[in-house]
């Protein structure tokens, strides 16, 4: 018996993996969060499976029902949505799995980051304005943040941002962000990013608050950088006519030359 922690994406079910789906299929029971997860997922699972939402659930009462399956010699399917490598509290089960000598496999999803650049047809990193993508978020009622990670010091970096968890926070992110990146700095907010009725609301840090107008709640996204309006940027090297690289050596004097063979 396993316990198949699976991402389940960001909400349009045709962005769960293969692998993902082929889980689900095989697995007897399903643990899935119910407020996060499109019900549509739950189509994969195999007839007679039980499934349960988690949404209302404690982590004992969880841990419960994960050692019945295990009992039982089910395996389960796990479903969180996004990625599982950030605020999933998956991290608080798989150590209470280990301790009760329960096997684990773990798939990854696509994370809400990823799901909001493609929705903005974005990318999040161009030559010489910003190299780095920095994942965090506000301090909330779960999860507090370390002192060194605040929006000042990543701030600080000219780093696109991508601030979850954080859209009621919206008028402190505003005001930490500010100095750093200027009034003009361009900020997108997605809700829902790939569900139906995704939302994208594009502003800047000086206007955002007013375009926002308290009009989403939860399950929203803020980019903050300047690559998100930027038109004229540097091209990268790697498809210059110069740039040597393994798979297209230049002369036969490089360092590549006879590699791509």
């Amino acid at each position: 018996m396993t316990v198949h922690f699976i991402g389940a994406g960001p909400g349009a079910p045709d962005l769960l993996t293969l692998r993902g789906r082929d889980l689900i299929a095989a697995s007897p029971v399903c643990l899935y969060a119910g407020s996060l997860i499109p019900v549509d997922v739950l189509d994969h699972c195999p007839p007679g499976a039980r499934i349960i939402n988690t949404a209302p659930m404690g982590l004992d009462e969880i841990m419960a029902e994960i050692a019945a399956a295990h009992a039982a010699g089910h395996d389960v399917a796990r479903l969180h949505s996004g990625d599982l490598s950030v605020w999933s509290a998956m991290g608080e089960q798989l150590r209470r799995l280990r301790a009760m000598d329960i096997p684990v496999t773990i798939t990854p999803g696509v994370p809400a980051f990823a799901a909001a650049a493609a929705a903005l047809e974005a990318e999040l990193t161009l030559p010489e304005l910003a190299q780095s993508l920095v994942l965090t978020r506000t301090p909330g009622r779960a999860s507090t943040m370390p002192p060194a990670e605040s929006l000042t010091n990543f701030g600080a970096t000219g780093a696109t941002l991508a601030i979850h968890l954080s859209i009621h926070n919206l008028a402190q992110v505003v005001a930490d962000l500010m100095p750093a990146y200027g009034a003009d700095c361009p900020v997108a907010v997605v809700w829902r990013a790939s569900w139906p009725d995704q939302r994208i609301v594009r502003a800047t840090l000086e206007t955002i608050e007013q375009a926002v107008a308290d009009s989403m709640e939860r399950t929203a996204l803020i980019l903050v950088g300047r690559v998100l309006e930027a038109r004229d940027f540097a091209e990268s090297s790697l498809y210059a006519p110069g740039y040597d690289r393994r798979f297209r050596p230049q002369d036969a004097a490089s360092r590549f030359a006879g590699a791509s063979e």
